[in-house]
């Protein structure tokens, strides 16, 4: 499904080993799990048991406290189903729009639509209120019912890159 303005997949589709999970046909407020399975590329399942084991995540609520374990995994990494992301907590001024309103400048929290357009490019896991999708290289990957709402505030982003591996060549 594609409109002109914002690129969009359901994470239902994107996400591997959803369709299939029975961990995701029980499950609900799984916003966050589906974030990071999304933005990893890894199995639904893989991702709810590490947002588990990492995030303190119960079955059936939301995942609380999420800027503060991102903050821990910027240092420490990410690791699920046996690859490894780095995660880089985004800081304020990547996540707010400066105006200038009757003579003063003032910051607000960009739009989803306007995070977008800043961030073309690379991997994130976006926080709005109460609720998480990932942006793939400008693709909103949400749940289904989400795609309309371009002009919710974010109010945090987390860059997840794939850690490669420094292979030292030699020539003989």
């Amino acid at each position: 499904m594609h409109n002109s303005i914002l690129s969009y997949s359901y994470a239902s589709n994107e996400i591997k080993g959803y369709q299939t999970s029975e961990i995701a046909k029980n499950e609900k407020n799984d916003c966050f799990v589906r974030a990071v399975a999304a933005a990893t590329g890894s199995h639904y399942d893989a991702a709810h048991s590490y947002v588990k084991e990492n995030f303190g995540r119960k079955e059936g609520k939301g995942t609380e406290l999420v800027s503060l374990h991102m903050m821990n995994l910027e240092d420490n990494g990410m690791n699920i189903a046996g690859k490894d992301f780095e995660v880089k907590v985004l800081p304020t001024e990547k996540i707010t729009n400066k105006y200038k309103l009757y003579g003063e400048i003032v910051k607000r929290k960009k739009t989803v639509k306007s995070f977008i357009k800043d961030n073309p490019i690379g991997t994130f896991i976006i926080g709005v209120s109460k609720h998480a999708f990932t942006i793939k290289d400008g693709q909103l990957i949400d749940n289904a019912g989400e795609e309309f709402r371009p002009t919710r505030k974010v109010e945090s982003a987390f860059k997840v890159t794939p850690k490669v591996e420094e292979v030292q060549l030699s020539l003989f």
